[in-house]
C-alpha cells in the first residue's frame, strides 16, 4: 500500500499475486529474465493465452479451489500470526454497491469486507 510496483523499476525472481489486481504488462515488467509469477483468482483462459505470449516470461494463472484440510491450515497459520490477511476497506451492507465500484476501479490494494451487522 505504499508503492505503486508497478512504476518501483525493481525486477523480481519470485512472485506470488493472491489478489491478481495488476496487468499481464505489470507481471512482465516486474520479473527477472529468468523470473516467475504465479497468480491465483485471476480466471480466464483468455489471460492464459496472452501470459505465453509475453517474452518467455513465466506466468502461472492458478484456479483456487478450497477443501477443508486446506482452510483448515489457513485458519491455523492466521491463529498463529504466520500470515495475515491485508484488508484495504470495509463497509457496512448498507453500502455494498459502495464497495463493489471501489473495487471496479482496480486500486484495492488488499482485501475490501463488507460487514453485515449482529
Amino acid at each position: 500500500t505504499n508503492e505503486d510496483l508497478p512504476q518501483s523499476g525493481r525486477k523480481y525472481d519470485l512472485i506470488f499475486d493472491a489478489v491478481g489486481n495488476l496487468s499481464l504488462a505489470d507481471y512482465k515488467n516486474l520479473l527477472s529474465e529468468e523470473g516467475r509469477c504465479a497468480v491465483v483468482g485471476f480466471g480466464g483462459v483468455g489471460h492464459m493465452i496472452r501470459a505465453g505470449l509475453l517474452g518467455g516470461k513465466k506466468i502461472k494463472m492458478v484456479d483456487f479451489k478450497a477443501n477443508q484440510r486446506d482452510m483448515n491450515e489457513l485458519k491455523n497459520l492466521l491463529a498463529s500470526g504466520k500470515i495475515s490477511s491485508v484488508i484495504d476497506r470495509s463497509y457496512p451492507l448498507e453500502e455494498a454497491a459502495k464497495a463493489m465500484r471501489y473495487l471496479e476501479t482496480g486500486r484495492a490494494k488488499g482485501k475490501v469486507i463488507i460487514s453485515i451487522a449482529q
